[in-house]
């Protein structure tokens, strides 16, 4: 979830191992209230260069030292500024006190530090000390060793605290996402065992102390003959995304063509288009920085008027950073600089749409389709909780994912309560998905996005039917008659009916207050009717004007049986 401030969970472990001496040294420190928000926590490894009788003292001294320093520093300075100083004043300290100091001879560090402040995680490094990120099941190194290429020399050193008189660091930012996990480890630790291993250890996602301890140990048990140390950091929440800060830095962005495929935007190689609608088109893309797959989501050339399109963007990053469902669908916030136009970036999931599904002739079974209405319901309910109508549920904007998952997407035309709608905007939605009342100019609340969810059940389980036959656009739909969902499915349970009836009432009042109360009579009904078949109804109740339609051509005929058997 998202908060109005950082938290984190620590832990942290250091061994020995064969080693005389351990010359790892780690520590953390996370400052109260202000001093969290403006300069953020941070974490420090440091290996004293193995040889050297001052590698503890310099190990120990670049991490204290740098945390000192950096929390004495102005706050106004940044992060890559403050820690260039404090890296400088340690650098010049230790090789001094090296030159000069005959029971600490040629004293030297490897050094990586994690700042995490605000919603960004900045990584100072130096050395061949590590820190990795896992995000989902993906597991990132975000640092790049300092040693020599050459296979005789690749544990050798070339850049470290305390080797020459300037020291160059690597600098870099990421954005932060809920849930990520970070590891800082020495060698001891990363070398011991393949990749694959530290993956497994970190995705149990034990408590950060275990997880340190554990990786470890395992370091050791793989026989390791160098000290192992291991830092372990967690994202528990993340502070609200300002929206003054989001809509001026979109405010900035230039709207351009959508790319080809095959083009480069910001260290994106576009691929295949997945689909073009009226405002926007998706690419499926590879982020060359993070190496990973991501869809790119960019604005249509001047069908709406930039405003529009710079609003929708906006209602997308907002709620980004407040929705924590595995239901709704992620967007991925890029760091400072990299974006030069205005496009928005989410997670690639593998799998195919609802409405593809059902193109497919798919017609679900009752346990599947109910499965997918509760996962539907909570996905709505997550943006409800916040204060957001999605406006546009449809099947075409469900995902289902090859893992058995749901992501609801595309949350462009979203009604953020919290903010003030634009005069004279248009009330989004596909005519077929649009509760009677958007007709006449509502904005959308949590009663029509149930009727969304009730229309998008009825096609799951009709095969594709409408309950009041498709809207086409710019028509004004009557709403009088509709279908009931047993006509199309006799073998579904009468309570389903009901349940998908009431939904996509014509009349709010009628429907369901939220999208919970539907999903409570959903897991109610497969609780306790799942095998209650829907009653036949007669053609009467179905169709009162066919029913006298036919009788009349039943009496009709008889009356000519008559006349022509007298004559």
């Amino acid at each position: 979830m998202a908060t109005d401030q950082l938290q984190l969970r620590l832990g942290q472990a250091s061994a020995i191992g064969e080693r005389d001496e351990n010359q790892d040294f780690v520590a953390a420190l996370i400052p109260a209230n202000h001093r969290l928000d403006t300069q953020g926590a941070v974490a420090v490894i440091a290996d004293g260069v193995g040889g050297h009788s001052g590698g503890r003292v310099a190990a120990e001294l670049s991490v204290r030292g740098f945390l000192d320093a950096y929390y004495g520093l102005p706050e106004t300075l940044g992060v890559e500024r403050a820690a260039a100083r404090a890296l400088t004043s340690i650098n010049r300290w230790i090789v001094f006190q090296g030159r000069n100091d005959s029971l600490l001879p040629a004293m030297a560090s490897t050094f990586s530090a994690l700042v995490l402040r605000g919603r960004q995680a900045h990584v100072v490094h130096v050395g061949d000390t590590r820190i990795y990120r896992l995000r989902g099941s993906q597991l990132t190194c975000l640092t790049q060793d300092h040693t020599h290429n050459h296979p005789d020399m690749s544990h050798v050193l070339h850049r470290a605290i305390g080797i020459d008189e300037e020291v160059r660091a690597d600098y870099s930012v990421h954005a932060l996402e809920l849930h990520d996990r970070f590891v800082l480890c020495s060698d001891g630790v990363y070398e011991a065992f393949p990749r694959a291993r530290m993956l497994e250890l970190l995705g149990q996602r034990s408590e950060p102390q275990d997880t340190a301890q554990r990786l470890v140990d395992a370091a050791l048990e793989a026989g390791s003959h160098d000290n192992a140390s291991a830092l372990v950091v967690d994202v528990l929440t993340l502070p609200l995304a300002d929206q003054d800060l989001l809509e001026r830095a979109i405010e900035v962005l230039p709207i351009a063509a959508p790319p080809k495929e095959g083009e480069g935007v910001d260290g994106f190689e576009i691929g295949a288009v997945i689909s073009s609608g009226r405002y926007s088109r998706l690419h499926r893309a590879r982020d060359t920085r993070e190496n990973c797959d991501v869809v790119l989501k960019f604005p249509q050339e001047r069908v709406a008027d930039d405003a529009t399109y710079r609003r929708a963007f906006l209602r997308e990053a907002w709620i980004a950073a407040r929705v924590n469902s595995p239901w709704v669908s992620k967007q991925i916030e890029l760091t400072p600089g990299r974006q030069t136009r205005l496009y928005s970036v989410m997670p690639f999931y593998q799998g195919r749409t609802l409405e593809q599904a059902i193109a497919s002739n798919k017609r679900f079974a009752l346990e599947p389709g109910v499965d997918l209405g509760l996962k539907l319901c909570k996905a709505v309910a997550a943006l409800h909780r916040q204060r957001i109508i999605h406006r546009d549920i449809k099947p075409d904007n469900i995902m289902l994912l090859e893992d058995g998952g749901m992501k609801l997407i595309d949350l462009g035309v979203a009604r953020l309560t919290a903010m003030v709608d634009a005069p004279g905007e248009d009330i989004p939605g596909t005519p077929s998905y649009m509760a009677p009342e958007m007709f006449d100019g509502a904005r959308g609340d949590e009663r029509s996005d149930v009727y969304a969810v009730g229309v998008t059940l009825y096609r799951t389980f009709s095969g594709g039917a409408y309950p009041y036959g498709e809207i086409e656009p710019f028509s004004r739909p009557r709403f009088a008659k509709r279908s009931a969902l047993s006509s199309h499915r006799p073998d579904l349970p009468s309570w389903l009916d009901h349940a998908v009836m009431k939904a996509v009432s014509a009349d709010p009042a009628q429907r369901y207050a939220d999208t919970m109360e539907l999903a409570f009579e959903l897991e109610n009904g497969l609780a306790q009717g799942a095998s209650t078949a829907a009653q036949k109804r007669s053609l009467y109740d179905r169709n009162p004007l066919r029913f006298w339609q036919g009788l009349s051509a039943v009496l009709l005929l008889a009356l000519l049986a008559v006349l022509a058997f007298r004559h």
